[in-house]
């Protein structure tokens, strides 16, 4: 008669082993959202729409012109991304609703990339190919100095405790 363990060892083998069953994947469960942090993100993107949406009315301008309501309002959103995004993370007690209130609503709102985009493509319709290159050449350098400067700023001044 074999023995008990060798019973086990060839069923082993076998994959027949018994013993706990195997780990079941874990349950992706979805992040639980912040309806207030919604809701400033909201309230932020409305108000960064509209003043965009405004601009883009009082001034229009035709695909062969250089679109400045466009390239000022991502320079303005893109230097006060900079200056909100620096200011609460360093200066101010952190808050829940200003980062995405300012930052992620009213910056995002205001600023218009798909707008830009849009342009550049009509820019290249009608054959302004040194335009579209120039506006796009100059978006990019102006808002990355728009946010330098901005948290330059912020960073200067000196804070009282």
């Amino acid at each position: 008669m074999p023995e008990p363990s060798a019973d086990i060892a060839a069923a082993a083998l076998a994959g027949d082993a018994p013993g706990p069953p195997p780990p079941r994947p874990a349950r992706l469960v979805p992040p639980r959202a912040d309806r207030r942090e919604i809701a400033a993100i909201f309230a932020g993107g409305a108000i960064g729409t509209l003043a965009r949406a405004a601009l883009a009315q009082a001034f229009p301008h035709p695909a062969t012109a250089w679109p400045w309501p466009t390239f000022a309002v991502n320079i303005v959103a893109a230097f006060a991304l900079g200056y909100f995004v620096t200011r609460l993370q360093e200066r101010l007690p952190l808050s829940a609703y200003r980062r995405p209130l300012l930052g992620t609503g009213v910056c995002g709102g205001l600023s218009t990339f798909s707008t830009m985009q849009v342009e550049i493509l009509k820019m290249i319709s009608a054959g302004a190919w040194g335009l579209a290159a120039g506006y796009t050449a100059a978006s990019i350098a102006a808002g990355y100095a728009a946010i330098h400067v901005a948290t330059a700023m912020v960073r200067r001044v000196r804070v009282r405790r």
